[in-house]
């Protein structure tokens, strides 16, 4: 089975190590992409390219402020991923439990 286009998909946008970092600096408040170059080490075209994905899946929104674009962190984009980890979570902790006892 083919993977999901990471431009469509939450799971695999997030998967990627760089747009980790760029969504924990946006976590700290909004940014202008040449704050997150400076902050990452990255060049520009890369960090653009990596919020290009991440506005795709919904992770960050952007605005224009004169020149600048300025992206802030949407963490309604990350429903999909809460969504399946809090099932997972609950698989594992009722496969944890001892038979016979209530909590």
């Amino acid at each position: 089975m083919a993977r999901a286009a990471t431009t469509a998909d939450p799971f695999n946008a997030i998967a990627e190590r760089r747009r980790r970092e760029i969504l924990a600096l946006l976590g700290r408040g909004e940014r202008p992409v040449n704050d997150l170059v400076r902050s990452t080490g990255l060049a520009q075209p890369q960090v653009s390219k990596h919020l290009r994905v991440l506005r795709r899946v919904g992770l960050v929104r952007v605005r224009r402020v004169g020149r600048q674009r300025v992206y802030r962190l949407d963490t309604s984009g990350l429903r999909p991923v809460r969504e399946w980890l809090d099932v997972v979570l609950r698989e594992w902790q009722a496969k944890r439990r001892p038979r016979g006892r209530a909590l």
